[in-house]
């Protein structure tokens, strides 16, 4: 497995990580736990060093699983933990007002204790703040991060879905590592502004969903529906309509994968990589052979013909559906 550094922090981390959300929460009900912590496990083995996962994934469940699967290679693997949102109300948003943020000084430093425990260690690797909170100012978020790291409690500190003055802010206060951004071949609006100043600063970038939520891999159409217990059965860019109009991207991507001897999910991942040299993404999985699967993207070169190819074709199609409910998008980019 290549390595990769995330911007200058010099935080070096596997060319894609693994993202654990779906493993506990949001994707159906949760997976048997030991067949989970073999997952993880076997990741390592196979040279993947970067594992994501949250507070709020479960609430909790999430980070205990991780935390005991990985505390026997705790030497080998760099953990990505969260904060910010109140774990006593729903964290879904799928009921009600949906989730509730939380990124005072005094709760970021519970959630940092809590998630030691959980996780089995003494000091988590990279601590985003989940949402931007705004009614606490990022300067007070980011003092408060900086305060855990010189405790030798955290590592490095990272935001998600921020705006960019947001992260010009914090990174004053406290270097950002990375920013942890929704990016793919179906939601590419991260370019149009946040890619050059993560540059310009050098923030690294981790594309979360880089497969859309599973949209990307092919394994999808219009017919396909989602149990109650799955995120997706509420975001607008799955209901059958979205999916059948999106049904090109995936076509687009199955055509290249055909000359490359390769997967549509392969090509969505080796795209990714081929922006930037200091963007990770970090894929969510619960089956080995998607597992797999997924690392053999790092192996697929994509010359600067076929990421033309790929630029023009995609050019020509309109993604449909909004990524979120209004409510949960109105988190973002603060």
């Amino acid at each position: 497995m290549q390595k990769r550094t995330l911007g200058n922090s010099g935080l070096e981390v596997s060319a894609l990580g693994l993202g654990c959300m779906g493993m506990s929460f949001s994707y159906g009900p949760p997976k048997e736990k030991q067949e989970m912590i073999s997952l993880l496990r076997t990741a390592v083995e196979r040279g993947v060093t970067f594992f994501d996962t949250a507070e709020v994934y479960g609430p909790f469940t999430n980070e205990e699983l991780v935390g005991e699967a990985l505390a026997p290679l705790r030497d080998k693997v760099v953990i990505a933990t969260k904060f910010g949102f109140d774990t006593s109300v729903d964290p879904r948003g799928m009921k009600g007002k949906g989730p509730v943020l939380n990124s005072r000084p005094e709760h970021i430093r519970e959630v940092a204790e809590a998630s030691l425990k959980r996780l089995k260690t003494d000091v988590i690797d990279l601590f985003y703040q989940h949402r931007v909170d705004p009614d606490v100012p990022i300067e007070e978020v980011a003092g408060a991060v900086k305060e855990l790291i010189r405790e030798g409690k955290v590592k490095y500190f990272g935001l998600s879905e921020a705006g960019i003055e947001t992260i010009r802010r914090a990174h004053a206060v406290q270097p950002v590592a990375t920013v942890q951004n929704e990016y793919s071949l179906w939601f590419r609006q991260p370019e149009e502004g946040l890619i050059p100043a993560l540059e310009e600063l050098g923030i690294g970038l981790v594309p979360y969903s880089p497969l859309g939520k599973g949209f990307l891999t092919g394994k999808m159409d219009a017919g396909t529906t989602f149990d109650s217990t799955d995120f997706r059965s509420i975001l607008p860019r799955f209901t059958p309509e979205a999916l059948k109009a999106n049904q090109a991207l995936v076509d687009l991507l199955g055509s290249i994968a055909a000359e490359k001897k390769a997967t549509p999910a392969q090509i969505a991942l080796a795209w990714l990589l081929a922006q930037k040299p200091w963007i990770v993404p970090i894929p969510g999985t619960t089956k080995l052979e998607r597992l797999d699967e997924n690392i053999g993207a790092v192996s697929i070169e994509l010359s600067s013909d076929d990421l033309g190819k790929i630029d023009k074709a995609a050019a020509q199609i309109t993604v449909a559906g909004a990524r979120y409910p209004e409510k949960l998008e109105q988190m973002t980019g603060r």
